[in-house]
């Protein structure tokens, strides 16, 4: 994917601002910054979903004015937030990731992606629950494998991790890196600045809108920059085994 200059104007106020974004076939790259910066919308409209100005491409192609099943063909989108009307299990659901490629070959491999995506991400044990009887953090992780049994080179994904407990956030972070390693590109929002360190190749700090940061964790996620875009001190340690930055917010010391 290559962006560039994308704006994005809500109410006539710019909430992106300018940005330009690249992600290659085999990375991982975070979006991250404090509520309000401005990542969801601009995932939104890297995905196409939020009108915006400046350039997108998907393996040089523009998306602007394609159909939205060939686009599907080439990303698939994990929103912060889905919601179903009726009660589809949860492997109704996966399945529904691979409707863009219904009637073409890939749909012979249909049976075997979605069992792959529900292996994955943990779900194959729910497989015939309906969907609204699964906590948040199941229903969160139905969703990735939906997105991932829709088997295309681009993966965009909305706070992953949000709903979900330190295991699963841990699983599913893997199963993202190991799409990478398959040759797909993944950019994800996150919150967490610790997984953001431990499983993104790049980052990009965004506040109000713009970009104010973006390279390797090691080498974007300083004090003084952590500190000015999340308005509180924020101390940067190197993992003691691993060397990568673990972020803390700075507190008092204890009594």
């Amino acid at each position: 994917m290559r962006a560039r200059d994308v704006v994005v104007r809500l109410g006539g106020r710019p909430v992106v601002d300018g940005v330009d974004l690249d992600v290659a076939a085999g990375e991982v790259v975070a979006l991250v910054g404090p509520n309000g910066a401005g990542k969801s919308t601009l995932l939104a409209a890297l995905a196409g979903d939020e009108p915006a100005t400046g350039t997108i491409e998907i393996g040089g192609r523009d998306i602007r004015g394609r159909k939205a099943a060939d686009l599907a063909r080439d990303r698939a989108v994990l929103p912060q937030r889905a919601t179903l009307s009726f009660p589809f299990t949860a492997g109704e659901v996966v399945r529904m990731g691979r409707a863009p490629w219904h009637g073409r070959p890939e749909s012979d491999d249909d049976e075997t992606v979605v069992a792959d995506a529900m292996a994955r991400t943990g779900t194959t044990a729910f497989a015939h629950r309906p969907l609204p009887a699964l906590s948040g953090g199941e229903q969160a992780r139905v969703a990735l494998a939906r997105v991932l049994a829709q088997r295309t080179r681009l993966l965009l994904l909305d706070e992953p991790t949000a709903a979900l407990d330190l295991h699963h956030q841990e699983a599913v972070l893997g199963a993202v890196r190991s799409r990478a390693g398959q040759g797909d590109a993944v950019v994800v929002v996150l919150h967490d600045l610790g997984l953001a360190a431990a499983y993104a190749d790049r980052v990009y700090v965004l506040a109000a809108g713009r970009v104010r940061g973006h390279g390797t964790p090691a080498g974007v996620f300083t004090e003084d920059l952590l500190s000015d875009v999340y308005g509180h001190d924020i101390e940067v340690l190197a993992h003691p085994r691993t060397g990568a930055p673990l972020v803390l917010p700075r507190r008092p010391e204890a009594r």
